[in-house]
């Protein structure tokens, strides 16, 4: 059996733009749930935001390595990087990309 992929992204931000980024995370789910539903092989998609550290991420699980790297050019997901980008979020490159040992 295969066992999926997990992708995960990870961005940092200045303490005072954790307002702005939270709300603009959150309303990121209107444009990019529709998309990332019709990927192939999407199996599962978490975006989350953390005060205590000042970061966000996406945790994403897909079937296979080539799956997941659909985010790569993913268009809507790459104009949001870049609004990110404007608010002054700096991402961690290059985007991970885990293979699954075991799960429960």
């Amino acid at each position: 059996m295969t066992m999926p992929v997990i992708r995960l992204s990870r961005g940092s931000f200045d303490p005072e733009r954790f307002t702005a980024v939270r709300n603009r995370l959150d309303e990121s789910e209107a444009t990019l749930v529709p998309g990332i539903k019709s990927l192939r092989g999407c199996l599962h998609f978490w975006a989350g935001v953390d005060p205590v550290s000042n970061s966000m991420l996406n945790i994403s699980v897909w079937a296979t390595l080539e799956d997941a790297k659909q985010l790569d050019t993913f268009a809507p997901m790459l104009a949001l990087a870049t609004v990110f980008t404007q608010l002054g979020v700096k991402f961690e490159r290059p985007i991970t990309h885990y293979d699954t040992l075991w799960e429960i």
